[in-house]
């Protein structure tokens, strides 16, 4: 019940708003892909491949991130301080750990959604990649990662505002640093060990791996599946304390 209530508010906010949420989600890993990967990335190869294979895995890393995080933050962190609507969900008999985990699973069908487009614009561009169904479940995965870090936000936060400050201060950060629009190898061994465990530098690693058509490794799938586990139990948890105050 609860994760199909989560769900179907997602359907509806997307059912009605689906032109602005593509546009405003795409616009961003377009401007990726023409300044980086045509502009630049046009001057460099990684890995003995034209740098735009690289730099495509890690953009639709990204914009699931990106996508996942903001489509459930955003909005929850509303309906808690502003609209008050997510107090009926907490006086209801819905389970929260359903409606949490409804809220993971809609923000990562969003995500997905917004990937596969990024796909094509690709396609589009001229760009040729390995695709299976373990590229398109990672995708979901890290939908859900980043989705569940997006309902734990928007229970901590305190303002509106808040939410924004943490996307600058955590969001952003790995926009940048975690494998999307670099290569690791020449960091500091010490720095480069800390953000390769962070969940958007196993996700970029392990759909650049399947788009080479080589084998990706198992410990960074099995470290985001850890990171699931972790912001949804603390997001259930907080979720629960806020119900009994």
């Amino acid at each position: 019940m609860g994760i199909r209530t989560a769900l179907w508010e997602k359907w509806i906010d997307f059912k009605y708003s689906w032109g602005r949420i593509t546009a405003s989600a795409v616009i961003s890993p377009l401007l990726y892909l023409i300044a980086f990967g045509f502009g630049l990335g046009s001057y460099a190869d990684v890995d003995a491949r034209p740098y735009i294979e690289f730099l495509v895995p890690g953009i639709i890393a990204l914009s699931s991130m990106n996508t996942g995080y903001s489509s459930v933050a955003m909005t929850l962190n509303t309906q808690r301080l502003y609209e008050h609507s997510f107090d009926q969900i907490m006086i209801s008999p819905t389970p929260l750990w359903q409606y949490i985990i409804g809220q993971a699973i809609g923000g990562a069908l969003r995500g997905l959604y917004i990937s596969v487009i990024v796909l094509i614009l690709s396609f589009i561009f001229g760009v040729t990649l390995h695709l299976n169904m373990m590229f398109f479940a990672v995708i979901i995965i890290n939908g859900m990662v980043f989705s569940s870090l997006g309902v734990l936000a928007a229970i901590i936060a305190k303002t509106h505002m808040d939410v924004s400050r943490f996307s600058t201060f955590v969001i952003t950060p790995m926009t940048f640093l975690c494998n999307t629009f670099f290569s690791l190898d020449k960091l500091p061994a010490v720095l480069k060990t800390i953000i390769s465990l962070l969940p958007l530098s196993c996700t970029s690693s392990i759909l650049r791996s399947i788009s080479y058509g080589e084998p990706f490794k198992a410990i960074e799938l099995f470290v985001l599946i850890i990171y699931l586990a972790v912001f949804l139990g603390a997001a259930y948890l907080y979720t629960l304390k806020k119900k009994k105050i």
